[in-house]
């Protein structure tokens, strides 16, 4: 069944309520969030996202009355505006942003409460990204209740949970790191912030973080999906963990397409090339074209971005390569003219279409976890090349526990992957007889992805308990 999502928004009944969705102010973390809240009002929900003014300057094809009248957004300060480049460490970046936003957020709460359709609209709950624990506070000081957001998947909540809770301490003492429901993490399977703990810990405080108040929550969103980690959901619930798994979180034209118009993410940091790369796509054969794009921050240097190019050429296949302008200087000299016809440059591209694009047969990536679970949702196998974060652990469930790809590995000498170990990763995954498994499992994957969100999925019904519970308050 169809929700249209202009219906929807409009009128309202006593079954609605207000509920104000708080995503961190970057693109990848706000996308899922995004969709979420596209998904509360497709239930009949009032929502307002709440973002930060300062992030509204990045974001300039940001539109939201193209959500539809009751998918609201609202600007709040979080003290930047009084900060001068450059002067904060990122200890006093974060201090500032939680002081501000506990003052502006609590103004907007009063606001809404004010609002002459208050009462049609009760402002109930509010659900913040997991690195704003505080939020939580201040919701339950305006007598509303609140929960966190995981952008992450569970398994790297689960190994920042291990160390939050010291069953798996820093730095780590064994080559490898054994936990419940997981398989066996190397030193470089773990995230950076854990494995490289003397490099980041600025950002694995701000990890720790997550789990201050986690106890007092009465539920745990997650952009996944019950399947694709059921083995860590199971222990998860056993540990009295809410959790409650909502994805994927990805528009709904490329799922279960019951909410109509809904074909993007509705934001975008950079202006997509979408006629030339679908003109370019439509020339090329079935499965014939890598696609590869390292995501809105990733920051290669000159010498990898070489690699990259020649394992590219490399490879004897098509390819579509995302390179943002701000690194084009990287690429060799005449790169660009030398693969003209059997490869494609652009700054940006709309990476659904791309990836639900017939021509494309792999998935060259960073795997951020909105990148992965983009291409398990759209059965697209995948070459995995992890810088930090969380995309190491992401790359070891993509190739050893979904078995949808393989990762490159990365020599230890120069720290680089050659063109020569990206090559062969391309041509195994792309390989019509060699890649049948990579292709079997992402097509099976794909399903179970639409099943989730569909009428009845596990996600769906997730998300309509959510809504009830909140109808309640």
């Amino acid at each position: 069944m169809k929700l249209d999502l202009e219906e929807q928004m409009g009128g309202g009944s006593a079954q609605s309520s207000h509920i104000l969705v708080f995503p961190f102010p970057v693109q990848g973390h706000m996308n899922p969030m995004v969709q979420f809240a596209k998904r509360l009002v497709s239930k009949g929900q009032r929502v307002t996202i709440v973002t930060t003014i300062s992030s509204s300057k990045s974001l300039p094809t940001l539109n939201p009355t193209s959500f539809g009248s009751n998918l609201r957004m609202e600007f709040i300060s979080d003290g930047s505006e009084q900060v001068k480049g450059g002067s904060e460490t990122i200890e006093e970046s974060i201090e500032r942003f939680r002081i501000a936003t506990t003052k502006s957020l609590t103004s907007l709460m009063t606001k809404i409460r004010n609002s002459s359709d208050a009462s049609q609209y009760p402002l109930k709950f509010v659900v913040y990204h997991s690195g704003m624990p505080w939020i939580l506070d201040v919701a339950r000081r305006q007598g509303i209740d609140g929960a966190p957001f995981f952008t992450t998947s569970l398994a790297v909540a689960t190994v920042f949970h291990h160390v939050h809770e010291g069953t798996l301490k820093l730095p780590l003492e064994e080559p490898r790191a054994i936990m419940p429901s997981m398989p066996p993490l190397e030193l470089n399977d773990l995230p950076t912030f854990v494995s490289d703990v003397e490099s980041y810990p600025a950002f694995l405080k701000l990890a720790m973080n997550q789990y201050s108040n986690l106890k007092k929550v009465n539920c745990i969103f997650f952009s996944s999906f019950d399947k694709l980690e059921k083995e860590l959901l199971k222990w998860m619930e056993s540990q009295d963990w809410p959790v409650k798994m909502i994805g994927p979180t990805i528009p709904s034209t490329f799922l279960d397409k019951r909410l109509e118009d809904d074909k993007d993410y509705g934001l975008s940091l950079f202006k997509p090339n979408v006629e030339t790369c679908m003109k370019w796509l439509d020339s090329k054969k079935p499965g014939s074209v890598v696609y590869a794009s390292f995501g809105s921050l990733a920051d290669l240097s000159i010498e990898q971005t070489e690699e990259l190019a020649c394992g590219l050429r490399n490879s004897s296949f098509n390819f579509l390569w995302v390179v943002r302008e701000s690194e084009q200087d990287k690429l060799p000299e005449n790169f660009v003219e030398e693969i003209s016809g059997k490869g494609l440059v652009v700054s940006w591209c709309a990476q659904l279409q791309v990836l639900a694009h017939k021509a494309v047969g792999c998935f060259l990536t960073h795997c951020g976890w909105n990148s992965t679970l983009e291409a398990l949702s759209l059965g697209v196998p995948m070459v995995v090349l992890p810088h930090w974060a969380d995309q190491p652990t992401n790359a070891k469930f993509v190739e050893d526990v979904w078995k949808v790809g393989v990762r490159v590995n990365v020599n230890k000498k120069s720290g680089l992957a050659t063109k020569e170990e990206i090559a062969v990763c391309i041509k195994e995954v792309m390989d019509k007889e060699k890649g049948m498994k990579f292709r079997k499992a992402s097509l099976m994957w794909k399903e179970l992805a639409k099943e989730a969100v569909d009428e009845g999925g596990s996600s769906d019904k997730n998300i309509e308990e959510f809504v009830a519970k909140v109808l309640l308050i």
